[in-house]
């Protein structure tokens, strides 16, 4: 694993999209408008966003569309968030029925702002979505700055799904995340979470090509499957806009392709790992392959 593809003003070509055929997208698109709902897919320029709305799905975005924390690789807008919108769990339950979800990925942006970084609100849209269609529900939350407390109460919701992203290795955490990331509690979150209920599945993602060397990232895979997460996604990071951290790297596919095998032979069950892999992208699938 020694390529130094480095970044240019061109997309390696493995980092081309085809625009899907249809208007299924639309659908979708509009749904989310209709019902003033937020999704990372569009606050995240994701390049998946279009197919994963011409499949009928999307990854909601709760607490708002202003996040508390400036990391330096999210396109999310930074600042004072508004008051929660306490009507927001039904129309994402509402939204997950109409689009026939059988599994709803809940994202948020971050609120530290709050004394539960958003907890509750989690709780109230799990409840209310499986209320309203029975979709499995897999949660991506903040770190709620350390409060356990904030992630007991998530765990009480019991989501088939705790997703939370290390993003990067711990040397780079100074560079690409805010001074109120911490890694240690990223593992403290698992391992909490494994031993209050291990029946939930535990997940992470990765970026890839910030300058991460391949050692690091083996010893922090190896920190979090010891953690007990047993779910991992790797993809490259791309720049979502001159206001974030470059690329130092490209990744090319076949390297990713080894990154997954050597995930596996660590231990992970499901592993994503390529340049376009992204954390809830195919997430139903990857929960459907954990349950077979």
């Amino acid at each position: 694993m020694t390529s130094t593809t480095r970044p240019t003003a061109r997309l390696p070509r493995w980092l081309k999209r085809n625009v899907p055929k249809g208007n299924a997208n639309h659908f979708t698109a509009r749904l989310v408008d209709e019902l003033e709902l937020q999704t990372v897919c569009d606050h995240a320029r994701c390049p998946n966003r279009m197919e994963c709305y011409a499949s009928k799905t999307a990854t909601f975005m709760i607490l708002g569309d202003i996040c508390t924390r400036a990391c330096r690789f999210c396109s999310v807008a930074k600042g004072r968030p508004r008051p929660v919108d306490p009507d927001e769990p039904r129309r994402i339950a509402r939204a997950c029925r109409r689009l026939e979800l059988r599994h709803a990925v809940i994202t948020c942006v971050t609120r530290d702002d709050l004394p539960d970084g958003g907890a509750e609100q989690f709780c109230r849209t799990v409840a209310a979505v499986r209320e309203t269609c029975g979709a499995t529900i897999e949660v991506l939350p903040s770190d709620f700055a350390g409060n356990m407390a904030a992630v007991d109460r998530l765990i009480e919701a019991e989501p088939e799904v705790y997703n939370h992203n290390t993003e990067t290795v711990p040397r780079l955490y100074a560079s690409v995340r805010t001074g109120k990331a911490d890694y240690r509690r990223t593992l403290e979150t698992f391992r909490r979470i494994r031993d209050r209920n291990p029946s939930i599945g535990l997940k992470t993602g990765i970026m890839l090509g910030l300058g991460e060397t391949t050692g690091e990232l083996l010893d922090t895979l190896a920190d979090l499957h010891d953690a007990g997460c047993r779910m991992l996604t790797l993809g490259q990071y791309l720049r979502p806009s001159l206001d974030q951290t470059p690329v130092v790297r490209y990744v090319p596919p076949e390297e990713f392709d080894e990154l997954g095998r050597l995930a596996r032979q660590m231990g992970f069950e499901q592993v994503a790992s390529g340049p376009l892999v992204r954390s809830s992208y195919h997430a139903r699938e990857m929960v459907e392959e954990c349950a077979g």
